[in-house]
């Protein structure tokens, strides 16, 4: 039945409503995740020569978070999906806060593992926890523009994160603490207090919204039902969702962005100190140019990929001008050159992310949806523990990043042409 134009204009103004209210905390949220578990890479500018770190002890201490984020993924986000986001949200952002705030007191390798292993465990189940929590509010055809302007803070992390890092790393020796420790400290407990406010102010639901008017509650909550109702070859359990080739092979594409993305986080400070003499804090402010033009990139992207209906080429195309700045990035002979080619490949790589997880999310429901949303997670970022740990290691081999970034620019081509195999049923969700 065609909807009356009275329910599209409240379904519109719904949505409006829906994204004025949750994104900004969303958004604020996954920028205290993102830079607790990419601070590491400022941390190293003296961290790594105070404990005596090789490039190949730091990226597997760097990588091996995602082994325990792996780990414990998928049972996380099934948690999530049962006792509900506001609950499970707030008790990972606390936990998470308080093991980022106890990296201060690494003093060997062995710490340094544990630690990070143990702020995988309890940062896991927080991003694909908020993208089904998304999928409870956003209509389908809304979705990759909303996604996108959520997952801009892993950039907006990445541009107010490099000059707050190297700030924080000036307060060297201040209170008996080197700067690195302070850094750990300052970053980590947001996180905690983030937590205490989840719990206060998350709305579990649109049904529950106080803020929604009753008109644009019920278009969006039809809509969403409808959807829900309506969509072919939907999963709806966690066994459906384990089982389902089209979950791996997204699973497959997806690994292939965090062997980029965290390769690239952990390492650019270093990539940037090995052309540029300047000071920490300067370092920081370069940092930040490569994600402030993947920022611009992934929401025109999002809002093209919606407009127009169309995922898998969105995905695709921007894979292979990912793989071109990383590949180019190996023979940037000057800090501009590698400034600009390094901005290429975060456009490419941040581009990716809304018109991916549109398409990951258009057939599955329920715990299927969460359990699904997870097991691509998880699989994927095993390559945030693959790409910091190979490039530190081809560092360390070959005292160059040049044949670890042309390796990385490689593997995210692959994910490129790999999400082409994606059935067509699932693109224009």
């Amino acid at each position: 039945m065609r909807e009356s134009d009275e329910a599209v204009r409240n379904l519109e103004a719904a949505v409006a409503t829906v994204r004025n209210r949750l994104i900004p905390l969303l958004f604020l949220l996954y920028i205290v995740a993102y830079l607790d578990r990419i601070n590491v890479g400022f941390a190293s500018l003296q961290m790594n020569q105070a404990l005596g770190f090789s490039d190949a002890t730091y990226g597997l201490g760097a990588g091996i978070f995602f082994v325990g984020y792996t780990l414990f993924e998928i049972p996380s986000n099934v948690i999530l999906a049962r006792v509900g986001a506001r609950l499970w949200i707030a008790r990972i952002m606390i936990t998470w806060g308080l093991v980022s705030a106890g990296m201060m007191f690494v003093r060997g390798a062995p710490a340094f593992y544990i630690l990070r292993f143990l702020l995988g465990l309890a940062e896991a189940g927080f991003f694909p926890g908020i993208i089904f929590y998304l999928t409870r509010w956003v209509p389908a055809r809304e979705r990759a523009r909303t996604i996108a302007a959520f997952m801009t803070a892993t950039l907006v992390a990445g541009v107010i994160g490099g000059p707050l890092s190297g700030a924080l790393l000036t307060l060297q020796g201040t209170g008996g603490l080197a700067g690195w420790q302070w850094l750990f400290l300052l970053e980590g407990l947001p996180a905690v207090v983030l937590g205490v406010v989840v719990l206060r102010v998350m709305t579990e639901r649109p049904e529950q919204a106080s803020w929604l008017p009753s008109a644009q509650k019920a278009a969006l909550v039809a809509r969403i039902g409808d959807e829900q109702r309506l969509a072919r070859d939907q999963v709806h359990s966690t066994g459906a969702a384990l089982r389902h080739p089209r979950l791996w092979l997204l699973s497959a594409v997806y690994f292939t962005v965090p062997v980029a993305l965290y390769a690239f986080g952990f390492f650019l400070p270093q990539i940037i100190q090995g052309s540029f003499r300047g000071s920490t804090f300067q370092i920081g402010l370069l940092s930040a140019i490569p994600y402030i033009a993947g920022s611009i990139a992934m929401v025109i992207a999002g809002r093209h990929s919606d407009s127009t209906g169309e995922r898998r080429w969105h995905v695709a195309v921007a894979a292979i001008v990912s793989a071109v700045g990383f590949v180019a990035s190996a023979f940037a002979t000057s800090l501009t050159m590698s400034i600009v080619t390094l901005s290429i490949a975060m456009v490419g790589l941040a581009s990716m992310f809304g018109p991916f997880w549109t398409l990951a999310t258009s057939f599955v429901n329920g715990v299927g949806a969460a359990a699904g949303i997870a097991l691509i997670n998880s699989i994927g970022n095993i390559g945030g523990f693959v790409g910091p740990y190979l490039l530190g290691s081809i560092k360390t081999l070959t005292a160059s990043f040049a044949a670890g970034l042309v390796l990385i620019g490689l593997t995210v081509a692959c994910g490129g042409a790999l999400v082409l195999a994606v059935p067509d049923d699932s693109v224009s969700r």
